[in-house]
């Protein structure tokens, strides 16, 4: 069974940081594709970040040079360090493994960013 679990979300100021993790099981991790999306309330859900199995990265627009992403396939683990937050950061983020036609997907953690 398939499983990608989301943690480290949570309520901060902004300008404050937040790590996310995604810890992945049921899938030979190293041949995925590894990603984070995000949804905020009543917006279509959006990439954040990709990083490919030879870990290379892409970023959105909004995330770059405040996000990283990086995988540790020793733990089948993938992570967001989220820097310089802002309220418009606020959604509920999604793991995401890709490879060929799989597609799997986490069931989020909510990212709150407020004063």
């Amino acid at each position: 069974q398939v499983q990608l679990v989301e943690s480290g979300g949570g309520l901060v100021q902004p300008g404050g940081s937040l790590r996310l993790s995604c810890a992945a099981s049921g899938i030979t991790f190293t041949l995925y594709r590894m990603a984070w999306y995000r949804q905020a309330p009543g917006k279509q859900r959006e990439l954040v970040s990709t990083i490919t199995t030879s870990a290379s990265t892409d970023y959105a627009d909004s995330a770059k040079g405040r996000f990283t992403i990086s995988r540790d396939d020793a733990k089948n683990t993938v992570y967001l360090q989220m820097n310089s937050l802002k309220p418009e950061d606020t959604a509920v983020y999604y793991c995401n493994a890709e490879f060929k036609t799989l597609s799997y997907w986490g069931r989020g953690t909510q990212v709150t960013v407020s004063s």
